[in-house]
């Protein structure tokens, strides 16, 4: 699996585009393109390396993760895949926005699809599969591949941090036992690409993580 990373929107979040790379088929892990020149690049980027988007993920549904659903909807045809859970928040998203200072203007695109605990997604030969870790959001979600040791931990777990819990819906206690519990016992080689900031591994946060 090859993974290209973006960083979109005033938020500074990752949008991640994950590669089958035998069949060419990807998917898009928290679409967060705001502006038309962001949202060019990722269709850019799909277009000409000849991919075929099959899926468009996301770990959770605050408005940095998801601005750019409704325009991968429009050019590719694929919805939205995020837990029940957090399916509430599109409904705020827009007066978010606002709240925000971010100019938001495009539609809230509709789930397509629900994920839940130990759902697999498959795209060519790759899967990643769906680990539920409530805190940050009700629904949080990260994204594991076992056979890449690849970990798309969204918003709760940074490198030497975690999610905030401040928000509609957050627990620190649910995020930092589920972390503990569902996380942080894989192999400490997996790479952990969280929503925003630098990569890590399981391994540096079991040492150097403070809230773990």
């Amino acid at each position: 699996m090859f993974v290209k990373k973006f960083i979109f929107n005033p938020i500074q979040e990752n949008t991640y585009v994950a590669i089958d790379e035998r069949t060419n088929e990807c998917v898009i892990i928290d679409a967060g393109c705001l502006s038309a020149g962001e949202q060019q690049e990722l269709a850019d980027y799909i277009q000409k390396h000849q991919l075929r988007l099959t899926h468009v993920l996301n770990t959770h549904l605050h408005l940095d993760h998801c601005f750019g659903n409704a325009f991968v909807y429009r050019t590719f045809g694929i919805g939205p895949e995020a837990h029940a859970d957090d399916e509430e928040l599109l409904s705020v998203m827009k007066a978010h926005a606002q709240m925000f200072g971010i100019p938001f203007d495009d539609d809230v695109q509709p789930l397509q699809g629900h994920l839940q605990e130990n759902d697999v997604i498959r795209f060519g030969d790759s899967q990643l599969r769906v680990i539920h870790v409530p805190g940050h959001s009700r629904g949080g979600l990260v994204f594991y591949s076992e056979s890449d040791k690849l970990l798309f931990s969204g918003d709760s777990l940074f490198k030497n941090s975690i999610g905030r819990t401040d928000l509609h819906g957050g627990n620190y206690r649910k995020l930092v036992s589920n972390l503990i519990q569902k996380v942080m016992v894989l192999p400490g080689e997996t790479e952990v690409l969280p929503g925003h900031g630098e990569a890590t591994t399981i391994e540096d946060e079991r040492l150097n993580n403070p809230y773990l």
